[in-house]
């Protein structure tokens, strides 16, 4: 199953959280934090939203930060994905 989303929003996929700190200590599952990092899976035409033009700024591959308690969480064959609109993601973090 694909997912294909529509107007100004993107498909994200959250990057894992780190296992350890800097100095070495491990941090167990329940302490962990999700990191705001994803990765853009698919991203929408943009078009008019709300009487505006949206020009889609990220592409699909790009890792992005994006805001803590935007989107929608959706589980697709045992993945899971945060649906945003782009308003939502905050940087574009390049490598």
């Amino acid at each position: 199953m694909k997912l294909v989303p529509l107007g100004d929003r993107v498909v994200l996929q959250q990057l894992a959280a780190e296992e350890t700190t800097k100095s070495g200590i491990i941090i167990t599952g329940e302490a962990k934090e999700k990191p705001q990092e994803a990765e853009v899976i698919a991203v929408g035409p943009g078009g008019i939203v709300d009487g505006k033009e949206v020009k889609m700024e990220v592409e699909v591959g790009q890792t992005v930060v994006f805001s803590k308690y935007a989107g929608t969480n959706v589980e697709i064959d045992d993945v899971e994905y945060i649906i945003v609109k782009q308003d939502d993601i905050l940087a574009i973090i390049n490598k």
